[in-house]
């Protein structure tokens, strides 16, 4: 449990330095979020998530 507190946190972190140092790129990124349609974004989603899964599996083995 202790491992997916730190997880989030680090998640936020880096998500909100991302916005404190280019907050107007950020702003350019999700308004063309809304250009890609939903099966382009769910394949992104489940690629990162194995992605993140193989990392996480290969960091606690």
């Amino acid at each position: 449990m202790k491992e997916l507190i730190i997880a989030f946190g680090l998640f936020l972190f880096i998500e909100g330095i991302l916005y404190a140092l280019f907050p107007s790129k950020m702003k350019n990124m999700i308004l063309k979020l809304s250009e890609i349609n939903n099966s382009q974004l769910r394949t992104g989603g489940l690629i990162f998530t194995i992605i993140g899964f193989i990392i996480i599996w290969y960091a606690k083995s």
